[in-house]
Formats: structure tokens, sequence, C-alpha cells
């Protein structure tokens, strides 16, 4: 399938919790004319505890690569795991273009902002060591979480459950009256006169409306697999590329 543009966040490469083989059968299926990374690709901060680079995690970069020397136009916007790579702003790496952030028209004339989002996030503001803490403990979780799928697999039951996605709704639901990262990135983009926005950071995708402007999130490809896609006319889809049980993409959510 081909789309005008695809949007990916949070890949985590380097880290056990990459689920690269799925990202490998989700690009192998879909095409773009525009592929936008949205921060946290490469996650030097778990790369300098442990390296964990699989021969799945260097195709997913000879892919991209190879895209984009096929004439895709491929944007890197760096989060904050690969903030590293902020410094290379305005350079390209083997025809991918680095940016802090970008502003996207799509096919029907409407703007969004395309930005990682860790710049909202009051606690990699204020409290770094909390979000490094709290990354550590969330890649235990998901080293858990993979254990159990497994013997859930084996025992044969059915569905998918996520300990690490447990958590951290539970965890979301917990600060949000302190620390509102939605309201304050739709916030910004409100202030700015632009449609909407796309981001990632915060492991929960979405596409929704809120009182004019559209707020979408990647997700991420460590426990949800989840992507967001432009169609040749412009309407924003979020797909989910199965769980860590199915490969079958399921169509999650449309823009308004």
């Amino acid at each position: 399938m081909r789309f005008r543009s695809i949007f990916l966040s949070d890949i985590h490469l380097g880290t056990r919790g990459c689920q690269a083989g799925r990202l490998l059968e989700f690009l192998r299926e879909h095409e773009s004319e525009h592929l936008f990374l949205v921060g946290d690709i490469i996650d030097f901060w778990a790369m300098s505890r442990a390296i964990h680079w699989t021969p799945e995690q260097n195709t997913v970069v000879q892919k991209v690569l190879r895209r984009a020397r096929h004439g895709e136009h491929v944007m890197l916007i760096p989060g904050n795991h690969d903030e590293s790579l902020r410094e290379y702003t305005g350079t390209s790496f083997g025809d991918i273009q680095v940016v802090h952030e970008h502003v996207h028209v799509t096919a029907d004339g409407k703007q969004y902002l395309l930005i990682h989002g860790d710049e909202f996030d009051q606690v990699m503001r204020h409290h770094r060591w909390v979000a490094v803490l709290g990354d550590i403990a969330y890649n235990v979780l998901v080293r858990i979480n993979a254990w159990l799928s497994w013997v859930r697999r084996t025992l044969r039951i059915p569905g998918y459950w996520s300990l690490a996605g447990y958590a951290k709704r539970r965890i979301k639901r917990a600060v949000s009256f302190i620390y509102d990262f939605e309201d304050s990135v739709i916030h910004a983009v409100r202030s700015r006169g632009l449609d909407g926005v796309i981001c990632g950071h915060i492991h929960s995708a979405a596409i929704r409306e809120v009182t004019g402007v559209t707020y979408i999130n990647c997700g991420d490809w460590v426990d949800s697999c989840t992507a967001i896609v432009e169609h040749q006319d412009g309407r924003m889809e979020l797909i989910e590329w199965g769980s860590a049980d199915a490969v079958v993409p399921l169509l999650q959510a449309k823009a308004a």
C-alpha cells in the first residue's frame, strides 16, 4: 500500500525492547512519498548502559537509507533519547535531513507541527534524573513483558496483554493533574495558528480533535507498534501493526 506520508516515532533501536522485526514487516508493506522519523529512533540513553543491536535493527537502518536514496523524502526530528543528533540540525546523513521541528502541509492544505515532544514534558525539563530512572524501569517492564508473552503463547492464552502498557497507563493517570503533556502541546500549537501537531515521546498513540486542533501521537515500536499515515487526500490514520501475538494490521482510529 502506498501513502503520501508515514510518521514513525520511538523505535528505540539499540534496545532489547525494540520490535525491529515488526517494523520491517510494516515498512515492506507500506511505501510513501514522505517518511518522517519523529524522535527516539536510536536510544543512546540505553546504549550508554548496554548495547543490544540485532541484525533486524541493522536492516531497519539500511532500509530507511535505501528508501532515501531511491527518492523518498526522509526527515529525522531527534528526540531526547537521540538528542545528540540535535547537534547536526540542518545537515543530512545519507539523504536523511535532520531538523529540530517541521511544519508539514497535508494534501488537503492543513498544517501540522512535527516535534518529538520532550520539550513539553515537565519531568524531562526540570527533573531529568527522574526521567532516566523511569526509562530504566520501563525497559525492565518491557523485558518482563516479553517473558510473559512467551508464557501466554506457550499456554495458548488468547489475546495480548502488556504489562508495560498497563503500568504506563496507571502512572500517566496518577500524574496527569500535574503534568498534562497533551494539553501543553495543544496549547503551543494553537498559539502558532496551526491545524494540529504530530509528535511522539509518551508512547501513547492517538488521533483526536481538541477544540479545533488535531492532536496526533505516533505511539512507539517497543510496546504498541503503531504508525501514523497520511492518505493521498490528506486524511490521517493510525495503524497498529499487530501485537506480540499477531502481525495483521488493524485500523485503530481516523481523524474527524
